[in-house]
């Protein structure tokens, strides 16, 4: 399962840059285009967890995206948090897309109550990373697949099978690619599937912005070329699915949930 968190390029703002709300929308524009022509190349139905300030912008190309993947809802701005915007943000994307919204995710992989979401109509949270990050998060012993609570799907982000190696952004980005491909194999073998996530600004050009090295070397063509030799990979090993589907076929896609 190929997940892409769709938003505004807000990350320069968490190291003091300014950047306009514009430029921010163009960019992950820009890079969810270069993304999208990998996933026709190799046939990949993905999961678009995008915020509904994002797709107010873009509407005529998020309907077309909804055509082929699952839409699910990153919120309702990326970084502005209310939990009323749960429910408007859920509403605002199926509106423009005419789909039901099952899925949701918070930004920055944060935490969410689980009863906000099922009030507001969601099937599905796939909001945490459950390996440690200094300064970000310590999921290190939380469950690392897929369970129900509180009435809800959980769907964390995979991590390698013992020492909980995550396999996100940043990993595509920094590992070897035969390292990043073994661990998914590793994963696919014990469990059955594999979630990745990365977001469409790493697909532009971020070498202008003074952003930390091991962001901005690897952006565009360079992150282009290494994710296309991971989707070559993973494609020898089976299917590409959404979340939505994936939970359907393994009987967790049911409403008595």
């Amino acid at each position: 399962m190929i997940s892409i968190d769709l938003e505004e390029f807000d990350l320069p703002l968490e190291y003091g840059i300014q950047i306009p709300l514009t430029e921010q929308l163009q960019l992950s524009l820009k890079g969810m285009e270069h993304l999208e022509r990998l996933l026709n190349k190799y046939n990949v139905e993905a999961t678009i967890f995008t915020t509904a300030f994002w797709a107010i912008h873009y509407k005529d190309y998020m309907k077309k995206l909804s055509a082929k993947h699952e839409i699910a809802s990153h919120a309702y701005w990326h970084s502005d948090f209310s939990k009323e915007f749960l429910l408007s943000s859920k509403l605002e994307l199926e509106g423009i897309t005419g789909k039901r919204v099952k899925g949701f995710r918070m930004p920055r992989m944060q935490s969410v109550d689980d009863g906000l979401l099922k009030k507001a109509g969601y099937l599905y949270n796939s909001s945490m990373n459950p390996t440690y990050l200094p300064g970000k998060y310590n999921n290190f012993f939380k469950r690392k697949n897929i369970y129900v609570e509180n009435g809800l799907i959980h769907l964390p982000a995979s991590v390698s099978n013992t020492l909980r190696i995550p396999l996100f952004w940043l990993s595509v980005k920094l590992f070897p690619t035969f390292l990043y491909n073994y661990l998914c194999k590793k994963i696919l073998k014990k469990h059955d599937y594999v979630l990745i996530y990365v977001h469409p600004w790493e697909f532009a050009d971020l070498s202008n912005y003074k952003l930390p090295n091991y962001i901005k070397n690897i952006s565009g063509e360079k992150q282009c070329d290494k994710f296309e030799k991971i989707l070559s990979y993973l494609a020898t090993l089976g299917s590409f699915s959404t979340i939505g589907d994936y939970l359907d076929s393994v009987g967790y896609g049911k409403e008595s949930i």
